[in-house]
């Protein structure tokens, strides 16, 4: 099992539409909204580097309102 953390940055009035549909995507545990640098920290829990990818590249960024995202792998 891979575990991964995707910092999403969302366009302006867009959190909470964004944890929603950032809940919805599969592989994705839990979603949060934050305060600072990025809006949500989305949990994703995958069976495979690759499957980080799908989820925070190819999911998670092409969703409506998403500004960007960065993703870090956990090493534990």
């Amino acid at each position: 099992m891979v575990v991964a953390y995707v910092m999403v940055k969302a366009y302006t009035g867009e959190a909470d539409r964004l944890k929603r549909e950032i809940e919805d995507v599969p592989g994705v545990e839990s979603a949060h909204i934050v305060a600072g640098d990025v809006d949500v920290i989305a949990k994703v829990e995958v069976d495979s580097p690759a499957d980080v990818r799908k989820v925070a590249a190819t999911e998670v960024q092409n969703i409506d309102g998403v500004e960007g995202t960065q993703t870090y792998i956990a090493m534990e």
